[in-house]
């Protein structure tokens, strides 16, 4: 039906709107690399998301004999100590040999706790207590991570390689107490809470990278796009990290669903586009589409007998009555008088689609058999096979990709008939008129509505650009959050 076709067109640009790396392993056919912005933009998110996830923080009870003067050993406690805030305000990111390295520095934290003390002294007969609560400010707070990204079976694996916190100043407010107890708590305790801190800071981070390493492993394997077609998103060899950027892959290919993807073997030693044009656009990710891609949506449609489309309302409907073509095929004409027809199109082998530079070009190999209706039964005359080569673009305005189709050439020969032999060059130029009046100005409107590429957790592209090179599509993007974008100046005006 043509409902399928189109689905697959739109499949199609979906897959364009989709997740560079060099390996003598296999190679994945969609490959994303973050930027140096990218990662700035990522590690601004796992800071803002720590701040709120990292607290509050208990640290263990912490006990301490103290020679204070004139009062003399005073025994103290402190517990219920708590980091209720961590405020970031300086961090930075770098990918390498040795993974991703994130580091804070300037942080400060804030503490609440509980004290009580008691002593004995010679002036009184009785033990002295008293007891209250704090507030804790930490200065120069200094957090360091060292982070590892493998690929484990098709998923990305994340560990925590090195953390480290270091305190660089603690200040101290009493909620009541003596004088001389502030002066005994800062120099008793101040160690001992900065190494409380520099121990739970980093067992916290760790904690927290394992439920973030957990949540990976959740991540499907397999994304049902249509009610047929299915994308494989299996990560394929370890993330490549650089100075400069952080590149991923995947499979990346179509396959009906839950079905392995008859070209995923056919993928090795490819060498992926160069992203050059992204990094002169200073974009935080760069995505890259193998016209493999493509070939595989093609190949699922195909093998589900999806790709036929029945033409039977047209512009000028006297095309569709076998009087309109009895100057054209006469014998037709003559064996069924004024009798309303139909053009039945269906793709006899897959679409042959190749990315070219600035141009995505497709064949589309069809047969057309043409059928009478006569009274309620359909009856097929002729078979007309037709190899339609087009041009396809495709761009992207805000979030939302659309395209064009534009006929560049196409040839047909007869394949076989029921009414005998007729000449192809006046079929030709009839069908020549179909396609540039019906079947293509059909599918424009279709795709000029275009697909809004959907927002994930609640971050989507901005400003993409969309380029094709040799074998290669490449959206070129920034990310940001829904709520950043809407309230960008005119988006209401969009």
């Amino acid at each position: 039906m043509a409902t399928s076709i189109f689905h697959f067109l739109l499949l199609f640009l979906f897959a364009i709107s989709c997740i560079h790396a060099q390996s003598n392993e296999e190679q994945g056919c969609i490959a994303a690399e973050v930027s140096n912005s990218g990662l700035e933009f990522l590690k601004n998110l796992l800071v803002e998301k720590a701040e709120s996830s990292l607290v509050p923080l208990e640290l263990p009870v912490i006990t301490k004999s103290a020679k204070i003067p004139v009062v003399g050993n005073v025994q103290m406690v402190l517990s219920n100590i708590t980091i209720e805030t961590i405020h970031v305000t300086s961090s930075t990111v770098k990918s390498g040999d040795t993974g991703i390295v994130i580091d804070v520095s300037g942080a400060t934290a804030n503490l609440s706790m509980d004290w009580k003390y008691s002593y004995n002294t010679w002036l009184l007969p009785i033990s002295v207590s008293d007891k209250g609560s704090a507030t804790i400010q930490v200065e120069g707070l200094e957090i360091g991570l060292t982070l590892s990204l493998k690929t484990v079976e098709g998923s990305l694996k994340l560990s925590l390689l090195e953390c480290g916190c270091y305190v660089n100043d603690i200040s101290i407010k009493l909620d009541g107490g003596a004088s001389w107890l502030y002066q005994g708590l800062l120099d008793a305790f101040a160690d001992k809470i900065g190494s409380a801190v520099e121990d739970a800071v980093p067992s916290k981070i760790k904690d927290a990278i394992v439920k973030l390493d957990n949540l990976l492993q959740t991540l499907p394997k397999e994304v049902p796009v249509t009610d047929i077609a299915s994308l494989n998103v299996t990560f394929v060899n370890d993330p490549l990290l650089s100075n400069s950027s952080l590149d991923l892959e995947i499979d990346g290919l179509f396959s009906a669903k839950n079905e392995v993807s008859l070209l995923s073997t056919n993928k090795r030693h490819r060498i992926i586009q160069d992203s050059s044009s992204c990094k002169e656009a200073d974009k935080m990710v760069a995505i890259s589409l193998h016209e493999d891609v493509l070939k595989s949506a093609s190949s699922v449609y195909f093998e589900a007998s999806k790709m036929h489309w029945i033409v039977d309302n047209v512009p000028d409907q006297s095309l569709l009555n076998t009087a309109g073509w009895r100057f054209i095929i006469p014998q037709l004409y003559k064996k069924y008088p004024n009798r309303d027809m139909n053009m039945n199109l269906s793709a006899f082998s897959p679409p042959i689609i190749e990315v070219e530079k600035k141009q995505i070009r497709a064949k589309i190999p069809l047969d057309v058999v043409i059928d009478v209706l006569d009274a309620e039964e359909v009856i097929p005359v002729a078979c007309i096979s037709i190899v339609i080569s087009t041009s396809v673009s495709a761009e992207m305005s805000g979030n939302t990709i659309s395209g064009s189709v534009k006929l560049n050439d196409f040839t047909m020969s007869l394949k076989w008939s029921n009414i005998g032999e007729f000449h192809m060059r006046l079929i030709q130029t009839l069908m020549s008129t179909t396609l540039k009046t019906v079947v293509l100005p059909y599918i424009n409107l279709k795709l000029s509505k275009g697909m809004d590429i959907p927002s994930f957790h609640g971050y989507e592209l901005r400003d993409p650009q969309i380029l094709s090179e040799d074998s290669w599509i490449v959206i070129c993007s920034d990310v940001a959050s829904v709520e950043t974008v809407q309230n960008l100046p005119g988006f209401l005006s969009m």
